[in-house]
């Protein structure tokens, strides 16, 4: 069946607009992608993705090489996946150049609205010391590593120091400081593996609070505990997958022999986190088209320490 032509400017709009209609998902989607945290999440799972594909190219083309199917064991597409990836991974580092800001931030409000018990309160100081080191740290291991900042400087002279024909130095190691960089963040996942051990108990008593007070849970009650329990489980799922890559790169020789573990964990944390983000940003079904991104939570939630590493 032909199509015939459209007679004006007025029908060819009309035509545009048949062929592309109004999408719910594509308005989540720049709703969700418009947030700073939402490309980190996105950005994440790709990173990861790819370096899930890696390996089973670099196998699939050893394979097909035994078997007289290619001239060459190599994968010709491994390479640029890699450097992709690596492109990525400096790319979120580089975004979270500002990340010390939103921690002060949460630290000052910490103080103001502390959380409902003391065992909280102390966890999240502490979570927000490990970040106040752990932002500067890395932001070292990023400027000295790309060398935009020298790693030797000339002290001025001090009785006490050691001086040589060259002067007194202060020479950084970038590698150093990664590891310690990473174990701040360690710090942090383990510490909010303790703070969802008291959100657990917290969210079982409040719902043994409501089962006491009503046989039946209305509706929103109901929906109400489920999205604090579907919270929860998302959370824990995210530091499950953080808790072995901060150990892996905090130690020198790592954790893992194999990097395809790196690969596993960090998609586990990136598809959760990025799922947790897009529950957020939806709007609810009373709720007009636009709407003002939600006040998030300042954590690392999601943060990737070392993804240049």
């Amino acid at each position: 069946m032909s199509v015939s032509k459209p007679k004006s400017i007025a029908e060819l709009k009309a035509t545009l607009y048949k062929l592309l209609p109004a999408s719910e998902t594509v308005d989540h989607l720049v709703r969700y992608l418009s947030t700073w945290s939402g490309t980190d999440k996105l950005f994440m799972v790709i990173q990861y993705t790819i370096k899930l594909i890696v390996p089973f190219l670099n196998a699939r083309a050893r394979l097909r090489h035994r078997g007289g199917l290619r001239p060459s064991p190599p994968s010709t597409a491994a390479p640029s996946l890699t450097k992709f990836a690596g492109i990525i991974g400096d790319a979120r580092m580089l975004w979270r150049i500002w990340g010390l800001l939103p921690i002060v931030q949460w630290l000052v409000s910490l103080e103001r609205n502390p959380p409902v018990t003391r065992a909280l309160l102390n966890i999240e100081r502490l979570q927000g010391w490990s970040m106040l080191l752990y932002y500067p740290l890395e932001h070292l291991y990023y400027l000295t590593s790309h060398s935009l900042i020298p790693t030797s400087f000339k002290l001025p002279s001090l009785p006490f120091l050691t001086t040589s024909s060259k002067g007194p130095r202060l020479t950084i190691s970038p590698n150093a400081v990664a590891l310690y960089s990473s174990r701040f963040w360690a710090v942090y996942v383990f510490l909010q593996l303790l703070h969802l051990q008291q959100d657990k108990v917290l969210l079982q008593q409040h719902q043994r609070q409501l089962k006491k007070s009503k046989t039946t849970l209305t509706e929103l009650e109901q929906k109400e505990v489920d999205a604090r329990w579907d919270t929860y489980w998302s959370e824990l799922a995210v530091n499950v997958g953080y808790a072995p890559l901060t150990l892996h790169w905090s130690m020198e020789k790592g954790l893992f022999k194999n990097e395809i573990w790196v690969a596993i964990f960090g998609l586990l944390a990136g598809i959760t986190s990025f799922r947790t983000g897009w529950k957020a940003t939806a709007l609810p079904p009373s709720s007009p088209i636009s709407l003002e991104d939600s006040k998030e939570r300042a954590t690392v939630e999601g943060y990737d320490a070392s993804a240049d590493m």
